[in-house]
């Protein structure tokens, strides 16, 4: 499970590295004539939100959830208030793209507000995005791995959706790393803690899709971050490539929009399925940050 475990983490990385280039481009025509498909990492266009950024680093989501498991390796565990601190660390001088459930909640710190209090009203699946490390330090522990990934989403993003979708994804990763397929963990997620929550009617809604291209599928639902858009289209990738990591990522790529949080999620979920062996190694060997991300996951229990 250990293996397959950092293999969650290790694809979550990638997938934001692989999206960077595109990232945020809504027209999959535009990125096949200025990328090509999407096969492998790519430095962002000078036009694009992450401008300062080199092939083979990171939006500002794959950086939020590099502190949170740099946070995570120094504790042991997941600790609010010293996520909290590297959070606002990473951001007091930072010279990339960000959003606006970022600067929300930077005002309301500035405002005094609390670690628990400060996050925004935002409604874009990114803050759930980040949960790929709470994974792999409580692999063992499903309760508090539930916990913490609300906990660290809700420091962001307060919208009870995206909340939600955060114990949701967590807790379908963990019933994968128990041996579960994917698609199955989804369902059975979905009926023993969701039958109420709007995520049930998201899940069902991807996967009634699976045997649609998944680029129109995508764009049907919407490709932006909003989590009622976003959701559906990360059940309908995983239940598409449910044993194609690489195909999956690149198709949630070439879909365009907000790929980033998108691919994080998605590989998450399938890294922990397949492991590493289904991460092609030119990714790995691109990634900046994949060296340091390994002595991390190294140090946690």
């Amino acid at each position: 499970m250990k293996q397959h475990a950092k293999a969650s983490v290790m694809a979550a990385f990638v997938a934001d590295a692989l999206a960077l280039g595109p990232h945020w481009i809504y027209n999959p025509e535009q990125i096949q004539a200025l990328f090509g498909r999407v096969e492998s990492l790519q430095k962002p266009h000078p036009e694009t939100f992450h401008k300062n950024r080199e092939k083979g680093e990171f939006t500002h989501y794959g950086d939020q959830m590099r502190v949170l498991l740099e946070s995570v390796a120094e504790k042991d565990a997941f600790d609010l208030l010293d996520f909290s601190d590297c959070w606002r660390k990473l951001f007091a001088d930072y010279d990339g793209y960000m959003d606006t459930a970022t600067r929300n909640t930077l005002a309301n710190y500035k405002a005094g507000k609390s670690p628990e209090t400060a996050g925004s009203t935002s409604d874009d699946l990114a803050g759930a995005s980040r949960v790929a490390p709470l994974v792999y330090r409580y692999r063992n522990d499903p309760e508090s791995l539930v916990q913490s990934a609300i906990l660290q989403t809700r420091m962001t993003h307060t919208d009870d959706a995206t909340v939600e979708s955060a114990a949701y994804f967590a807790r379908v990763t963990h019933t994968v790393l128990q041996g579960t397929a994917p698609v199955s963990a989804m369902k059975s997620v979905a009926e023993a803690y969701f039958d109420i929550s709007p995520v049930s009617a998201w899940l069902q809604k991807g996967l009634a899709t699976i045997e649609k291209d998944s680029v129109a599928v995508i764009n049907e639902f919407g490709a932006s971050c909003h989590t009622g858009e976003m959701f559906p289209g990360v059940v309908h990738l995983i239940a598409s490539y449910e044993n194609d990591l690489e195909d999956a990522l690149v198709q949630s790529v070439m879909a365009g929009g907000d790929s980033a949080a998108r691919g994080a999620l998605l590989g998450m979920v399938l890294g922990a399925h397949l492991g590493m062996e289904s991460l092609p190694k030119q990714w790995i060997a691109e990634m900046k940050a994949a060296k340091k991300i390994e002595a991390l996951l190294d140090r946690i229990s």
